[in-house]
């Protein structure tokens, strides 16, 4: 018994190591915190990590779903990583798909070389560099922001590597933003409140310790960023005059309350996409993609499968219930 309680003893002593541990790591790196919880849940979902190499780079990635499922590829935004498909991934896996979450060429856990432009075109090379590394002949590509123009480059450039195109929030056209472009590699706290009001509706407060952290990931990691931005701002490698050549069926979706890439610039797209269909969902803003996932999964599950193919045009979503 005396044996048993020294074991009951020294295991509490653990838990509350481990707690303790936990609690300093949460107040001191917050956003590793986070992305440490991240992992934990998809593996847990049984997500597997795995890295493959394009061009002569580590390229790192999740892939989840049935193995004999149809790809699809998500291809994430500006200062984004794999994970920001956690929410909307699950609805695709449920329908049966084999979903590849890849982290670009400089973001998430991918290899950041100092000597990459991270222009549209390197990126679009560096996915379809990544289609040929897993072995993916054909996909449902999507494209989220800055992921989205990436996808758009992509399907246009080889059009028999994409069955169908799905972009949500997209960037792409040569329009200047509207909004101040260096938020994206915030300096300040108060950097911090703006881009959250442009990111999001309705944004939550950030804890001072939450920001603090922020900022510090911001100088780690923020150059890739600022030579991304460069590119996509000298308008290089707008879309504009591509768009119209796309074959593939098209899904727009947009938040109607974007204001990184508005709503009118959805309605450009799907003027300029012969045969695109635009479907906008009510009270989302530029995070739709994971705000409201509720609203955008079942939608892409519905367009990958669809036939007939949907109607083109315009439709405005119904709230999930």
């Amino acid at each position: 018994m005396l044996r048993k309680g020294r074991v009951a003893v020294r295991l509490v002593v653990v838990l509350v190591f481990v707690a303790a541990s936990a609690g300093s790591l949460f107040y001191a790196r917050p956003v590793e915190f986070y992305r440490g919880l991240q992992h934990l849940w998809m593996t847990v979902d049984g997500v597997t990590g795995r890295d493959v190499t394009v061009g002569g780079h580590r390229i790192h990635y999740y892939v989840r779903g049935p193995v004999g499922g149809a790809p699809v590829v998500l291809v994430h935004g500006l200062g984004g990583r794999a994970e920001d498909w956690l929410r909307l991934a699950p609805y695709l896996v449920k329908a049966g798909y084999r979903v590849y979450t890849p982290d670009l060429l400089g973001y998430g856990e991918s290899e950041r070389p100092v000597d990459a432009t991270y222009s549209i075109p390197e990126e679009a090379g560096a996915v379809l560099g990544f289609l040929d590394a897993v072995g993916l002949k054909q996909v449902d590509l999507v494209g989220w922001s800055m992921g989205g123009w990436i996808a758009q480059r992509v399907a246009w450039e080889h059009p028999e590597r994409v069955r169908r195109l799905t972009l949500m929030n997209s960037a792409g056209l040569k329009l200047a933003p509207e909004w101040d472009t260096r938020l994206f590699t915030p300096t300040r706290r108060e950097d911090i409140d703006q881009l959250g009001a442009l990111l999001f509706p309705h944004p939550q407060a950030v804890p001072e310790f939450v920001a603090r952290d922020v900022l510090r990931v911001s100088a780690e990691d923020g150059w890739v960023v600022k030579r991304a931005l460069g590119e996509m701002l000298s308008a290089r490698d707008v879309t504009d005059g591509e768009l119209p050549g796309l074959k593939m069926p098209v899904l727009l979706l947009w938040g109607d309350l974007d204001r990184i890439t508005p709503l009118s610039e959805g309605r450009t797209m799907r003027e300029l996409v012969p045969g695109s269909r635009l479907e906008i969902a009510p009270g989302c803003g530029h995070m739709a993609p994971e705000q409201c996932a509720g609203s955008y999964g079942p939608e892409v599950v519905r367009f990958l499968g669809a036939e007939p193919e949907l109607a083109a045009g315009e439709v405005t979503l119904r709230p999930p219930v």
